[in-house]
């Protein structure tokens, strides 16, 4: 029937693409059944709590990368800050900021392909001292070897973060300098040696539904620990900047849909989320999301936190 979704609602039930591909398909009222399921399998599966995370953007600008979507990339022409690695002070004043507005996770994030052998031995010391101040450390570097990721263990990382973007189908589509064997390559070194491991990716690319479910299949083969879900928030200057956003009715479908892919994963709501959903922001979680970022993005401004934490209250979900 059109609009109505056929859905399995048992947890024992393994999804696959053939039967998740049905599930994009679900329009009008359907959608709200949809929802409903997402959201009895959050609670099931991950319980009323919401993991908060934050980031730091430690070096930004200048990516030899060209990532189409990204205003960091020095293929693009935007406004996007260009600075070296901060300083240790400064990123552990973002980090202390983080925690008092109620974040578990800290992330430190920088532009290019990898650090340099000077700038990770920083970035481990930085990590050592996150770690002590009661939050769990996590970092977004790039691909990075498993030499590299062992130091970082060693320095107390508890997650690497590391985005698919989207289905290795598609990916060509948004980046030529790196591959996504290269990607899941970074992902495997990570897992292999215990760390957690955090990959997403970005919708609203231009890319299919067919794309979306194929990015699920794989970020689940992966064992990824959180999904990040990033909606575009298109730049002027990047090669996607007269993009549309997606409406917030489909985004809240991609979150269901990855809910129901993926039933005991954290899904983790991050960029794109207020210009993206809107009124709607708050549905995230009855969606199936259980996670999220809060504070500013990159390049891009996010809400407030106080905001974020009074909205999860709202929710009657806990921290």
């Amino acid at each position: 029937m059109p609009g109505k979704a056929v859905i399995n609602q048992s947890t024992e039930h393994i999804v696959d693409k053939k039967y998740a591909l049905s599930l994009s398909a679900t329009q009008g009222a359907g959608v709200y059944e949809l929802l409903n399921i997402a959201n009895k399998l959050r609670v099931e599966n991950r319980g009323g709590k919401v993991d908060l995370c934050s980031i730091v953007n430690a070096k930004s600008g200048a990516c030899p990368e060209d990532c189409s979507f990204c205003a960091q990339s020095a293929h693009s022409m935007t406004n996007a800050k260009i600075y070296p690695l901060l300083g240790k002070e400064e990123i552990l004043k973002a980090a202390l900021s983080a925690k008092e507005n109620k974040a578990r996770r800290f992330c430190i994030v920088t532009s290019g392909k990898k650090p340099s052998a000077s700038e990770l031995e920083k970035i481990c010391a930085i990590i050592s001292e996150i770690s002590l101040m009661g939050l769990l450390p996590c970092a977004t570097l790039g691909m990075l070897d498993k030499y590299q990721l062992s130091a970082l263990k060693d320095a107390g990382l508890n997650r690497y973060h590391h985005n698919l973007e989207t289905s290795e189908a598609f990916f060509k589509e948004i980046c030529t300098t790196h591959t996504y064997k290269d990607k899941l390559r970074t992902i495997d070194c990570a897992k292999s040696l215990g760390l957690s491991v955090c990959s997403g990716g970005i919708f609203g690319l231009g890319e299919s539904w067919e794309d979306r479910i194929d990015m699920a299949f794989a970020i689940r083969d992966t064992g990824a620990d959180s999904v990040p879900i990033n909606f575009l928030s298109p730049i002027a200057g990047t090669p996607l900047g007269s993009s549309e956003t997606l409406s917030p009715m489909e985004a809240l479908k991609v979150i269901a849909i990855y809910r129901i892919i993926m039933p005991d994963r954290e899904i983790r709501i991050c960029g794109g989320r207020l210009a993206t959903l809107r009124g709607l922001a708050s549905q995230i979680f009855l969606a199936g999301a259980d996670g999220l970022l809060i504070g500013n993005y990159l390049t891009t401004s996010g809400g407030s936190p106080a905001d974020d934490i009074q909205m999860i209250e709202d929710m009657g979900l806990e921290l």
